[in-house]
């Protein structure tokens, strides 16, 4: 920690997001709220790297400035930078609060982990994602969650009453944050848990199935889902299917509200080695782990038509969403989170970058561009 800047006892509920405060508090989610354990192989990581011939790239900023790759991802909040090719690591750049061995915030990036889980509960028969979300959490029943399917949960197509609206500080989703305990208890409203607050939200007025609307809460539905499926808590089923098997070098963590249900919509943590490693799975077509079939329906991406008219499809015009992974309509496939976290994984040059920050904001869309021409330019360097 900068102790030039603050103190770790400045750092609470109501400021962890706030920079300077998330350069540390990314880094050290499990010290601000509960945290499972997401056991890894426990194997030490070699020193970092560097940028090396990437240093040489210059990256458009969102300012039109042409900035060497390092310099714009220390102006821009970068944590931890990553590129891995053809299943080896390349070369890296950290921020002096990071390294190697260090987990870090990855958002909603968590959602993707889900979609891998539950693909490999599909293969072994103990999930089906044409059954109603209300067979495997029957007091979802009632809720705009009853009678959705699992594939619409997974697809964001689930019509409920919510707004995905970050600063908020009165309504739903301000609510939803003190229910999985990212934010400070209210003293004259106390917060429900997260299975609480989720089956308190009311079904939208159009059908299922017919509108793409990015909403986090179905995530964490989508989380008690895989909990019921596969018979054991989330952060073990991710630990025994994928981390472990995988070679997962450094134990991750993911924040649980106080019944100890999980933020499945973003409350991992990771180092971006591991994180590349994760995403070198999908680039592989699964490696043996997650089946190769629901690997390559991810590749071929989801309903096109519901991407164009839904609530992200500026991000990646032509692109699409499917099993919580964003299809880019450019060869690429993607995981992503606020405060700008990124997985890309590009087949085509058999690339994956990893960039982990505490940016300023949550969502600055004109600077997301200028990352994706950033990724674009280091797969193709």
């Amino acid at each position: 920690m900068n102790t030039t800047l603050f103190r770790r006892s400045d750092i609470n509920l109501a400021n962890w997001r706030d920079r300077p405060y998330s350069t540390w508090a990314f880094c050290n989610m499990s010290e601000l709220v509960p945290s499972a354990v997401i056991r890894s192989t426990r194997r030490a990581e070699q020193a970092p790297l560097d940028l090396g011939h990437f240093a040489e790239l210059n990256i458009r900023n969102f300012d039109d400035r042409q900035l060497p790759l390092d310099r714009f991802l220390d102006e821009n909040g970068t944590d931890a930078f990553v590129v891995m090719r053809k299943g080896e690591i390349v070369a890296e750049w950290y921020a002096k609060e990071c390294g190697p061995s260090q987990p870090h915030l990855v958002f909603s990036i968590s959602k993707s982990f889900t979609g891998l889980i539950a693909g490999i509960l599909e293969a072994q028969g103990n999930l089906d994602f044409s059954a109603l979300v209300g067979t495997y959490v029957p007091d979802a029943v009632g809720s705009a969650y009853g009678d959705v399917t699992v594939r619409d949960l997974f697809n964001m197509t689930v019509s409920v009453v919510f707004e995905e609206s970050y600063l908020d500080e009165t309504g739903d989703f301000d609510r939803y944050r003190r229910a999985v305990l990212w934010q400070p208890e209210h003293p004259e409203k106390p917060a429900p848990t997260l299975r609480e607050f989720l089956v308190s939200l009311r079904k939208a007025a159009h059908p299922h199935g017919t509108q793409h609307a990015y909403r986090s809460p179905n995530s964490d539905m989508a989380g008690i889902v895989v909990e019921a499926a596969g018979g054991m808590r989330y952060a073990d089923l991710l630990s025994m299917l994928i981390w472990q098997p995988m070679g997962a070098h450094t134990d991750g963590f993911i924040t649980v509200d106080r019944a100890g249900s999980p933020r499945t919509s973003g409350g991992i943590s990771v180092t971006a080695r591991d994180l590349a490693r994760f995403g070198d799975l999908v680039r592989k077509g699964g490696d043996g782990l997650v089946p190769d079939a629901f690997v390559a329906r991810l590749w071929q991406g989801g309903d096109r038509a519901l991407w164009a008219q839904g609530d992200q499809s500026y991000i990646y015009p032509g692109g699409s969403y499917r099993t919580y992974w964003y299809e880019t309509g450019t060869g690429a496939l993607v995981a992503m989170g606020i405060f700008g976290q990124w997985l890309w994984v590009d087949r085509a040059s058999e690339t994956v970058i990893v960039r982990l920050s505490a940016e300023q904001v949550p969502v600055n869309d004109a600077f997301d561009q200028c990352v994706i021409a950033m990724m674009k330019a280091v797969s193709a360097a």
